[in-house]
């Protein structure tokens, strides 16, 4: 599958079942693959992969099987990104080394009034509420610059994630330019 050769993914799909392979390891297995190995450059990979699961729970073997060959064909001829992978572990690596940093005051409730002296709340704007569907508010903790962990790639639907992404890039920076026409 990772090799995107449909072919020989359904040959080693057979060899393992033949060997005795439990079908529900291999229906595991693949679910990790749609997630790890294609993410979001086909973001319905992981649901193939999760109704071939689901149907091979239902059905057992032999009739499952062809749900998991489904999957593996379709994973098979996906688009491969591990632009969230590589993300997951960036944004990790960045909580470790920041530690409990309180989210910005903006986006906390303020149900009492101290909490409405200390500014929670203050000049919070609902994104989908905005003319464009985007504030351009700053989620990060207060005092913490701003990073970018996910780097889509321009396979697949990513290629769509990446424009939209740079639209709101150029919002948030202040620019007038809405070129790209992605909300």
């Amino acid at each position: 599958m990772r090799g995107s050769d449909p072919d020989a993914a359904l040959y080693w799909l057979a060899r393992m079942l033949d060997g005795g392979e439990d079908p529900l390891f291999i229906a595991r297995r693949i679910t990790r693959f749609a997630t790890e190995d294609i993410g979001m450059a086909d973001p319905n990979a992981v649901q193939q992969a999760l109704a071939a699961w689901d149907v091979y729970e239902r059905l057992g073997s032999p009739e499952g099987e062809l749900a998991i060959a489904q999957a593996v064909v379709y994973l098979a001829t996906a688009p491969k990104s591990i632009g969230v992978y590589r993300a997951f572990d960036k944004a990790r690596a960045a909580a470790k080394r920041t530690g409990s940093l309180m989210p910005p005051a903006h986006i906390l409730n303020a149900p009492t009034r101290l909490m409405k002296d200390l500014g929670y709340g203050d000049g919070y704007q609902y994104d989908p509420d905005t003319e464009t569907g985007f504030s351009g508010a700053n989620y990060f903790p207060d005092g913490l610059p701003r990073e970018q962990f996910y780097e889509p790639t321009a396979i697949g639907y990513e290629r769509a994630i990446t424009e939209r992404l740079r639209h709101w890039s150029q919002l948030r920076d202040g620019e007038t330019s809405h070129e790209s026409g992605a909300d």
